[in-house]
C-alpha cells in the first residue's frame, strides 16, 4: 500500500538544522527525499560548522551516519550551487521535483539563481519553503540567530522560569527550533500541497521562527488575555509557570523527579486525597504565601517514596503524574516500546540500527524507515543520471568539482 506522500519528490537543502525533520517526516510518509550538500572543498554552513562532528576514519563515520535520524528515508547528493553547472542541475531537479525546503539566511538562494523566483519560473508548481530566524522581509531578516534568540523576541522565553526575578530558563532548543521551524513548516509545506489540488500553483512558504513563537502566545495562558485586560503575564506567574503546587516537578525518595499538573480542580482533589491532604483541596490557586506555604509541604511529602511508586498511586488516584525520564529511560519505557517510538533498522554493514521511531500514525498509509541515513554524495551519480547525465559528463563535473 502506498504511503501518504507517494510520488512527491522533495529537494532538502537544510543541512542539519531543526528544518531537515521536515523533510525527514515527509520521508517518513513516503515522499522521495533527495538531500542536497555541498561537496567537500565547496564550502558548508549550518549547525555543527568547524566542529569535529564525525570520526575521521571512513567506516566509523559511515556507521555514526546511519544513526542520523534526520537524514534517513532520504538521498543524499553533493552539487555545488555556486557554479553555474551546479545551478543548472539543481533547476533540472526542480523541474521533476515538488518542494524545495531551505534554511539559509534570506537572499543566499537568489544570488545562487535558485530562490523561489528563479525556481518558479522552471516549475510553476514548485513549493518553496524558506526557513529561516526572522522571515523573508522586515528589518531583521538577515540577523543570525538560534532557538533562544527567537524565543525571546517571540516573549515565551521570558515566560519560562520559575520566578520573575531570576534569569528565564533556556528550554533546550525546542520553542523555535521544534514548534516552529519543524512542525510550521510541515503544516505549510502540507497546507501549500492542498492549495495546488485546487489552484495548479505552486507558491513561497515563508516560515520565520519569531513569528512562529509569537504564535504560540496564543496557547499560553495570561498571554492573550494580556490584549483584553492590559494585566501583563510575568514569569512564575501563569499557570503553567513550574512553580505552582498543582504544575511543576517533584524529587522523589530515590533522587528521580515526578511532574505534577493537577490543573483542573477534580484533579487537584484526587491528588490531595491521595496524598491525605484533603486539607489542601480548598487552597489549589491561594496565593502567596499560602501557595509556598504548600509547596514546602508537597516537597517533603513527594520525598518519602519513590518515583515509581508516585507513578503508580497517583495513576491509580487519576491524577496527571508523569516521571521525569533520562534519555536512556525513554527508550526502556513501556509506553514508549509499546507505541515503536524506538525500532530497530536493519544495515548492510552494522547489524540493526536503532531509530526514534514514526511519531505520526496514520491507519490506512503508515510512515515508514526504507532507508538509513547514508555518506555525502552517495546517490550522486544516480540522481543525476536519472536526469539525463551521461558517466562522461558527471566525471566531468567531478573534475570541476561542480558535484562530488
Amino acid at each position: 500500500m502506498a504511503s501518504a506522500l507517494s510520488g512527491l519528490r522533495v529537494l532538502d537543502l537544510t543541512g542539519l538544522g531543526p528544518s531537515s525533520l521536515v523533510s525527514m517526516t515527509m520521508g517518513d510518509m513516503g515522499a522521495e527525499v533527495i538531500k542536497l550538500d555541498m561537496p567537500p572543498g565547496g564550502g558548508h554552513r549550518g549547525v555543527g560548522d568547524g566542529l569535529d562532528y564525525f570520526p575521521a576514519e571512513a567506516e566509523e563515520a559511515e556507521k555514526m551516519t546511519a544513526y542520523v535520524a534526520i537524514n534517513r528515508n532520504k538521498k543524499s547528493i553533493a552539487v555545488n550551487l555556486r557554479t553555474e553547472a551546479g545551478q543548472r542541475i539543481f533547476h533540472k531537479l526542480a523541474a521533476a521535483s515538488d518542494v524545495v525546503i531551505e534554511s539559509f539566511r534570506p537572499g543566499v538562494m537568489d544570488r545562487m539563481n535558485v530562490g523561489y523566483k528563479a525556481l518558479s519560473g522552471t516549475n510553476p508548481r514548485i513549493i518553496y519553503c524558506a526557513v529561516s530566524g526572522y522571515g523573508q522581509t522586515g528589518p531583521y531578516k538577515s540577523f543570525p540567530g538560534h532557538d533562544a534568540n527567537y524565543a525571546g523576541l517571540g516573549g515565551v522565553l521570558g515566560l519560562t522560569g520559575d520566578r520573575s526575578d531570576g534569569p528565564p530558563v533556556m528550554a533546550l532548543n525546542v520553542v523555535a527550533d521544534l514548534a516552529v521551524a519543524y512542525l510550521n513548516a510541515t503544516v505549510g509545506v502540507l497546507l501549500a500541497i492542498s492549495a495546488r489540488e485546487r489552484t495548479g500553483k505552486g507558491q513561497l512558504v515563508d516560515i520565520s521562527m519569531a513569528d512562529g513563537v509569537v504564535g504560540l502566545l496564543a496557547g499560553i495562558p495570561g498571554a492573550t488575555e494580556y490584549f483584553y485586560s492590559g494585566v501583563l503575564p510575568r514569569r512564575g506567574e501563569t499557570l503553567t509557570s513550574g512553580n505552582s503546587p498543582f504544575y511543576t516537578a517533584y524529587q522523589t525518595q530515590d533522587g528521580k523527579y515526578v511532574s505534577i499538573c493537577p490543573i483542573e480542580p477534580r484533579f487537584w482533589h484526587n491528588m490531595c486525597r491521595a496524598l491525605g491532604r484533603e486539607d489542601l483541596i480548598p487552597h489549589e490557586f491561594a496565593p502567596s504565601p499560602k501557595k509556598e506555604e504548600m509547596l514546602d509541604d508537597l516537597k517533603k511529602i513527594f520525598l518519602t517514596k519513590t518515583q515509581d511508586e508516585w507513578f503508580d498511586l497517583l495513576t491509580k488516584a487519576d491524577v496527571p503524574v508523569g516521571k521525569v525520564l533520562d534519555v536512556d529511560e525513554v527508550f526502556r519505557d513501556p509506553q514508549v516500546v509499546h507505541r515503536q517510538m524506538v525500532v530497530e533498522v536493519p544495515h548492510p554493514r552494522f547489524g540493526k540500527i536503532k531509530q526514534i521511531g514514526v511519531s505520526i500514525k496514520l491507519s490506512d498509509t503508515a510512515g515508514e524507515i526504507r532507508s538509513l541515513a547514508v555518506p555525502l554524495g552517495r546517490h550522486t551519480e544516480e540522481v543525476l543520471s536519472d536526469l539525463g547525465y551521461s558517466k562522461a559528463e558527471i566525471h566531468a563535473l567531478r573534475q570541476e568539482n561542480v558535484v562530488a
